[in-house]
């Protein structure tokens, strides 16, 4: 958490309000959330430097800067991208890591309570080589259910787990393996290469459905997540699995079951209408 609809809603308001927008100055106050370059790199290949363009790719957000870097943004768990006005919570500032002024006023600070996301900055060639070590993207044409198909072929291990494999399929973390997997009907415990051809149909149609869905409720907001304006994501009212274990099913009313044996991590299901 954030997953692709929370970095993808980021990602367009930070597209729409700062592109264009110069960096004056940076500021860092937490430098343990940078990879990849020092405090002093950071700061002299950014400023002066254009935001050309704001966009996601996977689970991160991605700044084009006019000199050709790219100001690459990992939020993880507790991590947000704000625009302050001049207005932004004392709660927020708090924990603040980094602070990029603007041209026109503005400052875009990177939050983390945790400090467990990271900020990175990029040449060209270093992108190249980290974005083609991901994998497709679920809302790209080319994520087709015979490109499913093949990703758990063979794939002894729970369709789950292959879900969130951000090597084979990105952007798809624990909320949205679960929604996606109580829509499709499948077990998440169960081996990926045992799914049917309908059934991976179904699947690729339930990845795609409800991370369309959740862009459009703006993503999930339990505690932390903001988008880039601040506010909250409105999906969690229409999570049928995530958070609901003891519950009653949306679909046929079996209290769903919840588990950490599969990966780990909070596995909430439905026995009888996945079993």
């Amino acid at each position: 958490m954030p997953e692709l609809p929370e970095t993808e809603t980021i990602a367009r308001d930070l597209d729409r309000e700062v592109r264009g927008a110069r960096i004056d100055a940076v500021h860092i106050t937490k430098p343990d959330v940078l990879r990849e370059v020092t405090p002093a790199e950071l700061a002299r290949r950014a400023v002066g430097a254009a935001i050309e363009r704001c966009w996601r790719r996977a689970k991160l957000v991605v700044l084009d800067l006019s000199t050709a870097d790219r100001l690459v943004i990992q939020p993880r768990f507790t991590g947000a991208v704000l625009i302050d006005t001049g207005s932004l919570p004392e709660r927020e500032l708090r924990y603040s890591t980094l602070h990029l002024d603007l041209s026109d006023g503005r400052r875009l600070h990177y939050r983390d309570i945790r400090r467990l996301g990271t900020v990175a900055l990029m040449r060209p060639e270093r992108w190249a080589a980290y974005s083609a070590s991901l994998g497709v993207e679920p809302l790209d044409p080319a994520f087709t259910a015979a490109h499913l198909s093949g990703l758990l072929r063979g794939s002894r291990q729970a369709v789950k787990k292959v879900l969130m494999d951000q090597r084979r399929l990105v952007g798809v973390g624990n909320i949205y393996a679960n929604e996606a997997l109580w829509r499709a009907r499948v077990h998440p415990a169960r081996e990926a290469r045992s799914l049917s051809h309908d059934e991976v149909d179904r699947l690729r149609d339930a990845v795609v459905s409800v991370l369309t869905e959740s862009i459009a409720a703006r993503g999930t907001s339990f505690r932390d997540y903001r988008d880039a304006l601040g506010e909250r994501g409105t999906f969690v009212e229409h999570l049928a699995a995530y958070g609901r274990a003891g519950q009653p099913c949306a679909r046929c009313g079996t209290p769903l079951t919840g588990t950490h044996e599969i990966d780990g991590r909070s596995t909430v299901v439905c026995e009888n209408c996945q079993g």
